[in-house]
């Protein structure tokens, strides 16, 4: 998410502005490429690295960028972007941290049809091509398979871009304003001779900041990662305000943590604000992750329909949000978290997640009955809900463990495990009931719905339409409301995905800073038109 306002047009320079901003990455960025980079290490710098056609706000506003103006057609499948003058391309050939004019050149159309038909190559493996697999052309009829040889995406002259989709989606512009739509220039990912984006001699800004120097030594300790900001893309109505950006590249989440523990960072996120008070820190945070239980299918009794339909009748939501004192955490009943908007409204205001799951002890019973009976057992073995240590605290699933016992008359535990253990056991089908997180790195809504065409052990045993395609292809946000909500309830029908919790990450940094802000999905922290006031 980021700020519009501008942060000091026309004012003193030095109220604020020119800090150099200390932060700290989880592991070295895999790659600075946006059309392939997916990693939270990566997010972070390319957030700052470069800029695309449309953004963002921090009302959740879809707004102009780099596009000086776009418009869509009468039947909305024609884009046309018209691209500003003043966004430009800077690679510091001679290394002498001056921006020189023959440095320097103008972002054009062609950048971004290089971009967009480099998402969609399939040599590429880009992570984001069935995003924008609605392109015509993109995707041949018969075999779904995506391509950019026929896509239609055109530079008709310098300044104009036009994309034609297959079919009017109107989530396209908020698909433009992530990552992957930004651009690419030809000649020096060519030039790059198949190093784009992997070290700092690879990689050029035509955003807030430039990579002046990118250290990575897997055996050693200092390194870094060294930006200065652009100042040929420091406009009067977006002032870049630090001078520098200095990231450490740390071995793990410890290292971050600690490294702003020790003051030595001035922002960070986190799952829980429980370390922080808020005093002495901005705190800020968005419901950007569904927790919900999974069953095993090769369990089946307890992954059996009457099983399902017990467990997810016997969950009184407004009882557990009574229990729940975190406010990182809260009920769910929806797939798709709050944080997700249409329009700049959160999705969850838009389509209430009430309808879906109701408690109803006595179809809880008497489903749970029937499990039995068909597994032709008087009582059953106990068994236990394995759950993510790093996600949630179990201690509010042990409130249901409670419930469940007096209800059903039979022990479901909770079973903490790491990180890696819970992905190993997930991938090796080693658990009954598992407390599975749904997390998409895009603040589109559709991405959460395509995790259950994607993700072995989220996919409904029954086969289903191919969901995301079809809200790939709402013209307005009404029919996008009634897709969408067509779509959660297709597959919570099903009970074999029962949500029980939203969970929300937050940013966190000194009172001495202003203006700084995050994307809660992939992680990434704006530092573009930070204040210091320290």
């Amino acid at each position: 998410m980021i700020s519009l306002a501008s942060c000091g047009s026309g004012g003193d320079r030095g109220s604020g502005i020119n800090h150099m901003y200390d932060a700290a990455l989880c592991g070295n960025p895999g790659s600075l490429d946006p059309q392939y980079a997916s990693d939270e290490a990566s997010a972070n710098v390319i957030r700052n690295l470069y800029s695309g056609l449309l953004d963002r706000s921090i009302g959740g506003d879809i707004v102009c960028r780099n596009a000086e103006s776009y418009t869509v057609s009468d039947d909305g499948t024609v884009y046309t972007f018209t691209l500003r003058d003043d966004n430009y391309w800077f690679f510091d050939e001679n290394g002498d941290d001056v921006i020189d004019e023959e440095e320097c050149f103008p972002v054009m159309a062609d950048d971004y049809v290089f971009a967009l038909k480099r998402v969609l190559d399939p040599r590429m493996q880009s992570p984001y091509a069935y995003e924008f697999s609605n392109i015509k052309g993109a995707r041949d009829p018969e075999t779904g398979q995506i391509s950019d040889e026929n896509a239609e995406i055109y530079a008709t002259d310098m300044k104009t871009l036009v994309i034609v989709l297959e079919q009017p989606d109107a989530e396209f512009p908020a698909r433009m304003a992530e990552p992957a739509a930004y651009p690419c220039n030809r000649q020096f990912f060519y030039g790059t001779k198949g190093r784009y984006g992997l070290d700092d001699r690879s990689v050029m800004s035509n955003g807030a900041f430039y990579v002046r120097q990118w250290f990575y030594d897997p055996y050693g300790v200092n390194n870094i990662l060294y930006m200065k900001r652009n100042d040929k893309n420091d406009t009067e109505d977006f002032n870049v305000c630090p001078g520098y950006l200095s990231y450490s590249i740390e071995a793990d989440e410890d290292g971050v943590k600690q490294r702003f523990h020790d003051k030595e960072t001035e922002a960070i996120t986190s799952l829980s604000t429980t370390a922080y008070n808020p005093r002495k820190y901005v705190i800020s945070g968005e419901s950007c992750m569904t927790l919900g239980l999974i069953f095993n299918p090769a369990d089946p009794v307890w992954s059996s329909e009457s099983m399902r339909r017990a467990i997810a009748s016997s969950i009184d939501r407004d009882e557990l949000g009574g229990v729940i004192k975190d406010s990182a955490v809260s009920p769910a009943s929806g797939i798709i978290p709050p944080a997700v908007k249409l329009g700049s409204q959160s999705y969850r205001y838009t389509v209430s997640d009430k309808q879906f799951f109701r408690y109803d002890r006595e179809l809880a019973i008497n489903s749970f009955n029937e499990a039995k009976q068909a597994a032709g057992a008087e009582s059953l073995d106990s068994i236990k809900i394995m759950v993510n240590v790093e996600t949630v605290d179990s201690s509010y699933l042990h409130t249901l463990s409670q419930k469940w016992q007096e209800m059903f008359g039979t022990y479901i535990g909770i079973e903490d495990v790491t990180p890696e253990e819970f992905d190993e056991r997930i991938a090796a089908g080693d658990y009954t009931i598992a407390l599975y997180p749904l997390r998409s790195s895009s603040s589109v809504g559709s991405s959460f719905i395509r995790l259950f065409e994607t993700v072995d052990v989220l996919r409904p045993r029954e086969e289903l339409p191919e969901l995301s395609r079809m809200l790939m292809t709402c013209a307005d946000e009404k029919a996008l409301e009634d897709t969408y909500y067509a779509a959660e309830t297709l597959i919570l029908d099903r009970m074999e995905f029962i949500p029980l919790f939203y969970r929300n990450r937050f940013l966190i940094y000194d009172t001495d800073n202003e203006d700084i802000y995050f994307d809660p999905f992939t992680g990434a922290i704006d530092y573009r038109q930070a204040l210091n006031y320290s």
